[in-house]
């Protein structure tokens, strides 16, 4: 017979907010489930090790794993965001790509995904946001050379 761990509020100790105790209960709660198999994985990436319902509350435990901060985009997609974030419309991108209006769209649709965001100018201030990270973290990186 196997021995279930129970979650006593005694093991909340000092709690100054229901919040805080909640908080304490779910430390322990994905103390106890981080050495087990999850029931299910998604393509997202995601481990999904409790999924049940408590009193009408769904609970859900999922492990997420870190996506890399950066969004990679395929050559032709930083092609279209540098041309969007000088402000050109589908239609004007399309011709001077010479490719399908769909193509553009198809393409857009897929970096929405990939940097999850919802508009165009979303996109241009992650892309931009993403560039002055990586620049300021290789100005730590870099040393320069001295001349002689």
């Amino acid at each position: 017979m196997v021995s279930h761990p129970t979650f006593k509020r005694e093991n909340v100790v000092a709690a100054t907010s229901p919040i805080t105790a909640v908080q304490s209960l779910v430390a322990q709660l994905v103390d106890l489930v981080s050495d087990l198999a999850p029931v299910q994985s998604d393509a997202d990436q995601q481990e999904v090790f409790l999924d049940e319902e408590v009193k009408g509350v769904r609970c859900l435990l999922v492990r997420a794993h870190p996506r890399s901060d950066r969004a990679h985009l395929s050559p032709r997609e930083q092609e279209i965001a540098r041309m969007v974030a000088e402000g050109y419309p589908n239609k004007t991108i399309a011709a001077v790509l010479d490719i399908s209006l769909w193509t553009v769209c198809t393409h857009m649709r897929r970096m929405f995904a990939k940097l999850n965001v919802r508009s165009r100018a979303a996109m241009v201030a992650r892309l931009l946001e993403d560039r002055v990270t990586s620049d300021q973290s290789h100005q730590h990186n870099i040393t320069p050379l001295k001349r002689r």
